[in-house]
C-alpha cells in the first residue's frame, strides 16, 4: 500500500491540465466512489495496528496534496475566464419578446365583456353555410341584390352553398333549436364579393346580438345600445337612431355615435357632422320568427350587427382597414401595452 500511495503522490505533485474536462476526470479517478483514493481508505480499515500510523501519515499527505492540487487548477480557470464587457448583463434573460394582441380581438373582447355584463351568451357556427340559413329563413327575398354575385361568394360545385355574408346565420341556429327567452352575441368573421380599399375589405368580422322574450319594446332596444356605446367609447357618448331598412328587421334603424375625435364638434373624419355610424338595429320581423318555429303572436325581439373593424378604426385612429390584415410587425407592435 505504501508503494502505491508514493506513487500517487508523484503523479498528482506532476498532473497539470489545461482543460476543465481532463480536471474533472482526475479528480473523479481520484475521489469518485470508487476512486483510487477512497478505496485506500476502505483498505487503510484492514492494515495492521502496527502499521496504521505510518501508512495513515502518508495516506493524509496524499489526500491534502490531491484536494490543493485541484483547488489550484481550479483557480487557474476562474482567472483566465474573461467578461465580454460588450455583453449588458442587465438585459433580460429570455431574448424573445412578448407579443401584442391584434386590434380586431381588442375590440371583440371589450363588446364580448360589455355584453356578457348584460346577460348575453356567446353563440358560433360554421363559415361555410347553406341559403336557408343566410338568406331565407331571415326574410331575404329570392330578387334581393345580397344574394347576387357581386356580394357573395358562392361554392361552384353547389350554389346553395356559401361564405356567409353576416354571422346571422348563427342567430337563426340558435333560435331553431332554443325556445326563448335567447339572449345571445354572435362573434365572427364574415365576406364579401367586395374591392378592397382602404375603407373596405372582402374579408371583415362581425358582432350580432339577439334578444327575445314577451314584450321586448324597441325602447329595450335603445336602451342596450346606449349602454353598449357608453361602455366602448365613453360616458359622455350620445348615440342617435335613423330609419332605415333590413329583410330581416321592422322597423329598422342605424344607429351613430357622436365622433370620438372631436367630441361632436365636427372633423373631417364625422365629415364635419359630429357623428359616427357602427352598427344597424331593430325590431325582429314577425316572418323570422315564424321561419324558425317561434310564435311571433306570443314573443318579440331586437337584432343588431356592428362590424368590429369599424370600431377598431375609430377606438385606435387607424385610417387604412388594410392594416388590420397585412400583419405587419410595425404596425401590431402599438399595441403591445394594450390590454
Amino acid at each position: 500500500m505504501i508503494e502505491k500511495i508514493k506513487r500517487l503522490v508523484a503523479e498528482v505533485a506532476a498532473f497539470e491540465t489545461d482543460s476543465s474536462e481532463v480536471a474533472e476526470e482526475f479528480r473523479v479517478r481520484l475521489f469518485g466512489k470508487k476512486g483510487e483514493i477512497t478505496v485506500l481508505f476502505e483498505q487503510f480499515k484492514e492494515v495492521p495496528v502496527q502499521d496504521k500510523r505510518v501508512i495513515g501519515q502518508e495516506l493524509n499527505v496524499l489526500k491534502t496534496l490531491a484536494i490543493s492540487k485541484l483547488k489550484d487548477i481550479q483557480e487557474k480557470f476562474k482567472k483566465s475566464f474573461k467578461v465580454d464587457l460588450s455583453l449588458d448583463l442587465t438585459l433580460p434573460g429570455d431574448p424573445m419578446p412578448l407579443g401584442s394582441r391584434h386590434p380586431v380581438s381588442l375590440v371583440k373582447n371589450q363588446i364580448i365583456d360589455i355584453f356578457s355584463r348584460l346577460g348575453f351568451t356567446i353563440s358560433t357556427g360554421p363559415e361555410i353555410e347553406d341559403d336557408w340559413h343566410v338568406f331565407s329563413a331571415l326574410n331575404f327575398p329570392p330578387e334581393h341584390p345580397a344574394r347576387d354575385m357581386q356580394d357573395t361568394f358562392f361554392i361552384e360545385q353547389d350554389p346553395d352553398i356559401l361564405l356567409r355574408t353576416h354571422t346571422s346565420p348563427v342567430q337563426v341556429r340558435v333560435m331553431e333549436k332554443q325556445k326563448p327567452p335567447i339572449r345571445t352575441i354572435s362573434p365572427g368573421r364574415v365576406f364579401r364579393n367586395e374591392a378592397i380599399s382602404a375603407r373596405s375589405h372582402c374579408i371583415f368580422h362581425q358582432v350580432e346580438g339577439l334578444y327575445i322574450d314577451r314584450r321586448v319594446s324597441f325602447a329595450d332596444l335603445k336602451q342596450t345600445l346606449l349602454f353598449f356605446s357608453k361602455e366602448m367609447f365613453g360616458q359622455d357618448t350620445r348615440i342617435r337612431l335613423r330609419p332605415s331598412f333590413f329583410p330581416f328587421t321592422e322597423p329598422s334603424a342605424e344607429m351613430d355615435v357622436s365622433c370620438t375625435l372631436c367630441g361632436g364638434k365636427g372633423c373631417n373624419v364625422c365629415k364635419y357632422t359630429g357623428w359616427l355610424e357602427i352598427l344597424g338595429c331593430g325590431m325582429v320581423d314577425p316572418n323570422v320568427l315564424d321561419n324558425v318555429g317561434i310564435d311571433s303572436q306570443e314573443f318579440t325581439g331586437f337584432a343588431f350587427g356592428m362590424g368590429i373593424e369599424r370600431i377598431a378604426l375609430l377606438k385606435f385612429g387607424i385610417k387604412d382597414i388594410r392594416l388590420l390584415f397585412e400583419n405587419d410587425v410595425r404596425f401590431l407592435r402599438q399595441f403591445t401595452s394594450a390590454l
